[in-house]
């Protein structure tokens, strides 16, 4: 794995598609985490950081898991290198004390196999606390404007990286 630019925490990000085509959303759990959430953008993919020792695809299982449930996928696309953004100041100092300027994500396409009833992100695997409170399938194209606004040029990105996996 190449690692994350430097200043950035090194990242995954989930679209998961269903059958025809809509991608996953989950509605952030906690709306007071300002690096997550501002008023009418709760929802967004998955994502999350790569543990030490992992790669990219291994976190991007992992993490899939913990914020969803699943594990029935199939690998469709990684987007060519990081995708990165930065949080605006007075937030970065407030979530990580300044540790970073912003997050660098390797973006994954999965393909879920299972039934819907294997989403359960109320209870997720491994006993990980819910980091949404709804879910819901959406077209793909629509994502960068439900995302705070911070983050919709990566949301942008990964709109044309995956476009062609949202078609049934």
């Amino acid at each position: 794995m190449t690692d994350a630019p430097a200043g950035y925490r090194p990242c995954v990000g989930l679209a998961l598609f269903n059958r025809e085509g809509l991608v996953f959303l989950g509605r952030r759990a906690n709306k007071r985490q300002r690096e997550h959430v501002a008023p009418g953008f709760a929802w967004q993919m998955p994502q999350g950081g790569i543990d030490r020792g992992e790669t990219p695809h291994q976190a991007a299982l992992r993490e899939l898991q913990e914020e969803t449930n699943v594990t029935s996928v199939s690998l469709l696309a990684e987007a060519p290198g990081w995708l990165s953004y930065d949080l605006p100041v007075e937030i970065g100092q407030e979530a990580w004390k300044g540790r970073w300027r912003g997050q660098a994500q390797r973006w994954f396409a999965f393909r879920l196999e299972g039934p819907d009833s294997e989403i359960d992100t109320l209870h997720p695997a491994g006993g990980h606390k819910a980091e949404f409170d709804a879910w819901r399938w959406a077209r793909l194209a629509e994502t960068p404007d439900l995302i705070i606004p911070f983050k919709q040029a990566v949301y942008r990105e990964v709109v044309r990286y995956f476009a062609p996996f949202a078609a049934a």
